[in-house]
């Protein structure tokens, strides 16, 4: 979130009203561009909100990233099993994927919000240079919308490259669990098992875009701290 430790602490409660006041307005009012309006009247720009919700996105990715490495391990507890309590395994296996639904739907909807406000702040950058008279400020802070957008379409790239393969991973485990609910026997599990090379192997995939993903972010938030 944006960081407010560093200000004096009647500062910090101040904007901590201010922002809880913005929050409850916008949520009546429902639109983003009142939300960003509203965020700017106490002095939190969209660059901020933009750098924020990176944050928010990377911080996703990577808890998404370890609970899908910890369904794999899941289910292959499952596939390797040679006995005890069939039935608690299955359950375990069956948390370990709605909890991977819960966080692949916590990555989009971050990415979705760092789409959003990434729009708005390039189209409001775009228009402001309409109003420049001196032609050199003009061009240098064309330069800087150019080099900042460029970076941003290579982190959203890597993101959304990410974000796509999760739902084939998803499937996967969402078939083989459903699977086991109604065939939950040995025959069932041994006729799962020549798949567990493939299901890791696109884990494994998933898991690299992910990490691509989230250096992605941590170098963009670098660059936009910077200037």
């Amino acid at each position: 979130m944006i960081a407010t430790n560093k200000l004096p602490i009647q500062t910090q409660a101040g904007l901590l009203i201010r922002s809880a006041l913005v929050l409850m307005m916008v949520a009546l009012v429902g639109c983003a561009s009142t939300y960003y309006n509203a965020m700017e009247k106490i002095g939190i720009h969209k660059r901020d909100i933009l750098v924020d919700r990176v944050e928010d996105a990377r911080n996703a990715q990577e808890e998404g990233k370890e609970q899908f490495k910890s369904a794999l391990a899941r289910f292959t507890e499952v596939l390797n099993f040679r006995g005890g309590d069939l039935q608690d395994k299955y359950e375990k296996l069956n948390d370990e994927y709605e909890r991977s639904e819960e966080k692949a739907e916590a990555i989009r909807d971050r990415i979705e919000k760092v789409e959003d406000v990434a729009d708005a702040l390039f189209e409001e950058w775009e228009d402001e240079l309409e109003l420049y008279t001196d032609q050199k400020l003009r061009r240098i802070s064309g330069q800087k919308l150019e080099a900042t957008r460029s970076q941003y379409l290579q982190l959203i790239t890597a993101m959304q490259r990410a974000e796509s393969k999760i739902e084939p991973v998803l499937a996967t485990f969402r078939d083989r669990v459903l699977f086991l609910k109604h065939n939950l026997n040995a025959q069932a599990i041994a006729s799962l098992q020549g798949e567990l090379g493939t299901i890791e192997s696109n884990v494994g995939k998933l898991i690299r875009d992910i990490e691509v993903s989230i250096k992605e972010a941590d170098a963009f938030m670098e660059e936009m701290k910077k200037s």
